[in-house]
């Protein structure tokens, strides 16, 4: 069992406290926002991650994860410190490291005796030596530290399960001392099977941007070959599938659609160009990504548009607002680029999610949202699948149909099968296929 402190209870921190106090560790989470910590202590999580709260609950009345605003007090009876606080991307694309900085110069000031201070934060390659350095500054006697790269690798809407089974564990250090302190943290996994990387710290933190950016662009791949498909009048779908069937290539991520968006991918695969950039190397495939990523979302805002006609006046229901199912992250969301396009070209947006509306409504203020499906589908010129929950793909479409003013389906993710659809009496329009 370790002392262990996670600064940060957003979602890389709090899911980060909650499993590895499962291990059976004393897990300190710290978070400077007094409402977040009073809400965690009530066990209320603040973003919709499905099993969390209940796994915060349980680990909390064990007695082994606790919830607090001392920082202070937190780093002193903590042996290992995660540092999981945000990377967001600068103006330039580059990671904004304002707030590791800001850890790292406390833990300095604060510590009394050896640390391992690990980064599970998302940060360029090299940030590990700017810890290093800020710790040091920051010290009023030279204890001694050693700092680990240890990056996560979790999906939203999955992400305890990601914890407890991942396929592998990336563990960057400079030593066996710190090595051996992270390794035996991880041991409930790795005696299950787990593979273990052992690598330097730069490794570890390429490793994560690599990954990422590798998953970004099999995206990308896919809806470029869909807009092939479609000129050719192929289907993009069968052609994912017979593709992903080959071992060397795997179905995950070939799925066509409105774009990727989230916390990780546009903001990891613009901050591994920048640092490419920056230290003089190309990145010509990851920057096609992003491009291609990029025009994917204006291309569904071209086919709703070339569906209604004249876009003025009518009413669009978005279905799906988060940028991925069981999750309301808005962050980088198809969705928002869809609604600020049709918005612009005078539509009428309605929408509905299955959680992520008041996330929504934070960066929308003036979105209408609706109770379910087919309330969003009253009155409806076009209803637009953006977002692929589960409740979509059960929709009762002739209920749907018969409340709309223009049957017409947009269908961003390819849910349905055309033909039955337009069966129905209803215009349906999807990516990469006739």
């Amino acid at each position: 069992m370790h002392n262990v402190c996670v600064m940060g209870t957003g979602y890389v921190g709090l899911v980060t406290g909650a499993c590895l106090a499962d291990f059976g560790n004393q897990v300190i989470n710290v978070d400077v926002d007094e409402k977040k910590i009073e809400s965690l202590n009530r066990y209320e999580v603040p973003f919709y991650e499905p099993g969390l709260a209940e796994f915060v609950r349980t680990n909390a009345q064990r007695g082994r994860l606790q919830f607090t605003t001392q920082v202070e007090e937190a780093i002193r009876d903590s042996e290992v410190i995660f540092i999981a606080v945000g990377t967001p991307s600068t103006y330039e694309g580059d990671a904004d490291l304002s707030q590791v900085e800001e850890v790292a110069r406390s833990i300095g000031l604060t510590m009394t005796g050896y640390k391992v201070v690990v980064s599970k934060s998302t940060v360029p390659c090299g940030t590990g030596g700017l810890i290093e350095g800020w710790i040091r500054e920051s010290q009023s006697q030279p204890f001694e530290f050693d700092v680990v790269s240890n990056p996560e690798f979790l999906r939203e809407g999955s992400a305890i399960e990601d914890f407890m089974k991942p396929d592998r564990i990336v563990i960057g250090a400079s030593n066996e001392r710190a090595m051996n302190v992270l390794a035996d943290i991880y041991r409930p996994l790795t005696l299950l099977g787990v593979p273990l990387v052992r690598t330097t710290i730069r490794t570890a933190e390429m490793i994560k941007y690599a990954s990422n950016a590798f998953l970004a662009t099999k995206i990308s791949f896919a809806n470029e070959i869909a807009g092939i498909c479609e000129t050719l009048e192929a289907d993009v779908t069968v052609v994912a599938k017979a593709m992903g069937l080959d071992g060397r290539i795997g179905p995950e991520f070939l799925q066509a659609g409105a774009g990727y968006g989230g916390s990780c991918f546009p903001k990891d695969v613009r901050a591994l160009i920048q640092t490419a950039e920056s230290n003089g190397a190309r990145v010509d495939i990851v920057s096609a990504a992003m491009q291609v990523n990029e025009r994917q979302k204006q291309k569904m805002i071209e086919k709703v548009k070339a569906a209604l006609g004249d876009p003025v006046g009518k009413r669009v229901a978005i279905l799906g607002l988060a940028f991925k199912p069981k999750t309301d992250d808005m962050r980088e969301a198809p969705s928002l680029t869809l609604i600020r396009g049709l918005l612009d070209a005078g539509a009428d947006i309605v929408a509905f999610d299955p959680e992520a509306r008041e996330e929504a409504k934070k960066v929308l203020p003036d979105l209408v949202t609706c109770e379910d499906p087919y309330q969003a589908g009253d009155g409806a010129d076009c209803v637009v699948l953006v977002t692929e929950w589960n409740e979509f793909r059960e929709l009762d479409l002739e209920r749907m149909r018969d409340r709309m003013r223009t049957p017409i389906l947009v269908d961003c993710r390819n849910v349905y099968e055309p033909e039955a659809v337009r069966a129905l009496g209803i215009t349906y329009v999807s990516v990469g296929r006739p």
